[in-house]
């Protein structure tokens, strides 16, 4: 059994639009080929396809991780994207949450990835170009502090987070369009809260997690 059809299967992944794009945003395309020489494989295509089946985090360096893919699947789950939708991914890394959630998006909207490392903001840009969503522009990616949220682009529909930060920010609340979706870690749990209005919003929490922390400052950019 696949790693999809195994998160089918214990019901992490439900929804038919997220399985779809589980399935054509292939996992292997995001990996750093030294993932593989640390773990003993030789790094070509076909051990980093074995090594994206595992339902496990790996580093892409500079502290940070690309997620296990039950992790992104419980993730996405409660973030609920739809087609047209504006979509901020903070903290976007190696670029596979950006490249799921502009498939599942669709042509019509932009999802605005921001990352604060300039190296993996790259390697994140690199990786999510293979699927043309850069030049098709449906990818927007910029360096920046991504606890401050994007408010050029401001508001969006859903705004997801893949690094724990120790309280939800006072940015994601305000770009937050009301009833969209904000979905992120603080410390060890996931966040789910529901914009009802300007100033209410509706939370969930759902602890037994485990993230990297949210980085707000690095080295000479701030």
């Amino acid at each position: 059994m696949s790693l999809i059809e195994s998160l089918v299967a214990e019901g992490w992944l439900k929804t038919p639009r997220i399985i779809e794009a589980f399935r054509k945003i292939k996992r292997e395309d995001f990996l750093p080929a030294r993932i593989g020489y640390a773990e003993g494989i030789a790094g070509g295509p076909e051990e980093m396809k074995e090594m994206a089946e595992l339902n496990d985090a790996f580093p892409i360096g500079y502290g940070q991780t690309i997620s296990q893919p039950l992790t992104v699947a419980f993730m996405l789950e409660k973030l609920e994207p739809q087609e047209g939708d504006s979509i901020l991914d903070v903290g976007s890394g190696s670029g596979w949450t950006t490249a799921l959630l502009a498939e599942i998006a669709g042509k019509n909207e932009k999802v605005l990835a921001i990352e604060i490392v300039p190296e993996l903001k790259e390697f994140g840009e690199k990786n999510i170009a293979k699927y043309g969503f850069i030049k098709e522009g449906r990818v927007k990616c910029v360096l920046g502090d991504g606890s401050k949220g994007y408010e050029k682009e401001a508001p969006f529909d859903r705004i997801l987070a893949g690094a724990s930060a120790g309280k939800i920010p006072a940015a994601w609340r305000e770009q937050l369009k009301v009833g969209g979706r904000l979905v992120a870690p603080v410390g060890n749990s996931i966040w789910l809260l529901i914009k009802k209005s300007s100033n209410e919003f509706e939370e969930f929490k759902y602890p037994g997690f485990v993230f990297v922390p949210l980085i707000e400052k690095w080295k000479n950019i701030y």
